[in-house]
């Protein structure tokens, strides 16, 4: 592609609230990816823990292979990306690993046509004591993957992470030395860290990466009585957020333009300027 072009992407973050019911979710999803296809996006975001959100043991259950062509959530994903030609991220989601009782948390890339372009595992599990607001052990019931991945697609290379793993800012320095311009972190923020943390955060990955933050969300109540935070997010290599989702589930919408993340990184040349 010849630099002149300056390729542009439309994409889009869905803001879901998901529950224990794997069809209804799908459901919504195929209704919100629907909508984003038709106000023009090129790629689909779906949130971690899209396809299921209820106890954890329910993970287990709904585990699948990757690969397996009869598997209900990448047959879903994959039919509806090749009827709207539409790219889809797939945030997290249970895939089989080799302990039966741990499955990843996966984040999938389709193309247009339904294929598989990449496959990232979590990395950063959720282990955490929140005192009052209570503790989670995401390591109990999840294996962590240890691969990082950068894919292309429309023109732009995308760094895949989910969630947890946006406090470790070693994880994107790393995706973006391998060439990353743009940043998927799907996520399922709780709201008490999420109401401090979020916005501070994806801006900041955005600003020393220079590069655009994807960040589709889970928001409202779930099983549990787990609540997560919402605001799903896109923001651009000047750490400006140029789309956020309310109170209420949904998409949002905006361009990745590849002059403007040109223009940012030679402006501030920050990641040729290191030393370290």
């Amino acid at each position: 592609m010849a630099a002149s072009e300056h390729p542009r992407l439309r994409v889009a973050a869905l803001q879901l609230s998901s529950q224990a019911d794997l069809a209804e979710n799908l459901a919504k999803v195929e209704a919100l990816v629907t909508e984003a296809a038709q106000r023009g996006a090129e790629l689909a975001l779906l949130p971690e823990n899209f396809a299921y959100f209820g106890p954890e043991g329910g993970k287990r259950e709904f585990a699948e292979r990757l690969g397996d062509p009869e598997a209900p959530v990448q047959r879903a994903l994959k039919q509806l990306a090749a009827r709207l030609r539409i790219g889809i991220l797939a945030g997290g989601f249970a895939e089989r690993s080799g302990d039966a009782e741990r499955p990843f948390n996966t984040s999938l890339l389709l193309t247009r046509d339904g294929e598989v372009a990449a496959v990232y595992r979590k990395i950063h599990l959720f282990d955490v004591d929140l005192r009052a607001q209570g503790s989670a052990c995401e390591s109990l019931t999840t294996t962590p993957g240890g691969d990082v991945v950068v894919a292309p697609f429309g023109g732009f290379n995308l760094g895949l992470s989910i969630c947890y793993d946006l406090r470790f800012p070693e994880l994107y320095r790393k995706l973006v030395e391998r060439g990353a311009d743009v940043l998927t972190v799907p996520a399922a923020f709780t709201q008490y860290t999420g109401k401090d943390h979020w916005h501070v955060l994806l801006r900041a990955r955005a600003i020393e990466a220079q590069s655009y933050v994807i960040a589709p969300a889970q928001w409202g109540k779930h099983p549990e009585n787990r609540l997560t935070f919402g605001h799903a997010l896109i923001v651009d290599p000047w750490g400006t957020v140029i789309a956020e989702a309310s109170d209420r589930v949904g998409v949002v919408i905006a361009d990745v333009e590849r002059n403007f993340l040109d223009e940012v990184r030679s402006r501030i040349p920050s990641l040729q300027n290191r030393r370290l």
